[in-house]
């Protein structure tokens, strides 16, 4: 591991002395401002704000009633940018959400009226509910951030960041989204029901009316942060330990589709970010360990015979987490 700490001393040099002890100090600000509204571990508000310094996108799968919306409005209010929430239905239309060009009768000339997708921070609810063609609008954003209406292509107002939630247990009248839809999704959050304690607080929380959620970051800090993440050093022992963890996936027997070199540049762009809200200018082995569960889970198929057996993809991760170590000099 000396070489990895000799890295660290060379990164310090390099990364704004200030941007740790900002990034820490702006993780506790939003974890404490969502709490308000949300009851549930530091680690989905972490996952939030990691996806927001990375420029990604989060989906949320969750069975109704565990505050999937609730998390993502508190999220957004944390940060001093436009919100928009779009509820996904059967018959919308591509247009419902990028918007469409409309006559002005009075010089007779076309204006673009912009639809929701035009906001930083973008609340898809039920995404798995909308038909291919409204899905394929929502995806062009989300990979180019930009939309395209009748050949004219107008660019997302940065930061720009999806957060789609669907329902699992429910499959009438959906369509499900396809890989390389998913593969888009830098995290995917898997949310389940609130421990007992969880849950007693979320009653007394809820009994009352809830404070409002005041904003934490703005639009220059967060940008200034994302440049800093760049800058956050990773040895070449945790690349490979990346490679060797992402190969194993595409190599397990429970696996008919393993996760790309997308998922490994995913999980090397957030162990960066993720170290930078530790207060740390390096990245370490746990920072991969805890994130590898929410990037490469989406991005794996199983065989039949694993379907049929029970397995998930969340429990080949674990069995790949475990098999594969770290190892260094």
């Amino acid at each position: 591991m000396d070489e990895l700490h000799h890295g660290q001393k060379r990164t310090e040099q390099e990364i704004d002395v200030n941007a740790t002890a900002d990034a820490a100090a702006l993780r506790s600000d939003v974890f404490a401002e969502v709490s308000k509204a949300y009851i549930g571990e530091q680690h989905t508000a972490d996952v939030l704000l990691t996806a927001l310094l990375c420029g990604g996108h989060v989906l949320l799968e969750g069975v109704p009633g565990i505050a999937k919306t609730t998390l993502v409005k508190a999220f957004a209010d944390t940060l001093d940018c436009q919100f928009s929430r779009i509820q996904f239905t059967p018959d919308l239309l591509p247009a419902d959400i990028t918007g469409t060009m409309v006559l002005n009768l009075k010089d007779n000339e076309f204006f673009l009226r912009k639809g929701p997708l035009f906001a930083n921070i973008v609340l898809v609810d039920e995404v798995n509910r909308a038909p291919a063609k409204t899905q394929s609008a929502l995806l062009e954003s989300m990979q180019e951030a930009q939309i395209t209406i009748e050949r004219q292509t107008e660019k997302l107002p940065p930061p720009f960041m999806v957060l789609a939630t669907q329902n699992p247990v429910e499959h009438e009248g959906v369509y499900m989204l396809p890989e390389a839809q998913l593969d888009r999704f830098l995290f995917k959050l898997q949310l389940g029901y609130p421990t007992h304690d969880d849950e007693r607080q979320l009653l007394r929380t809820y009994s009352k009316a809830l404070p409002s959620i005041t904003a934490v970051i703005d639009t220059k800090r967060l940008m200034r942060l994302r440049e800093q993440v760049q800058r956050v050093f990773a040895d070449d022992e945790l690349i490979d330990y990346i490679v060797r963890l992402v190969t194993e996936t595409r190599t397990h027997p429970r696996t008919r589709l393993g996760a790309s070199p997308r998922a490994s540049l995913a999980l090397l762009r957030c162990s960066k970010a993720y170290a930078l809200l530790n207060g740390r200018s390096y990245v370490n082995p746990d920072d991969i360990r805890i994130l590898a569960m929410s990037v490469l889970e989406h991005r794996l198929l199983l065989t039949p015979e694993a379907e049929l057996d029970g397995i998930t993809p969340s429990s080949v991760i674990t069995e790949v987490l475990s098999r594969v170590p770290f190892t260094s000099a």
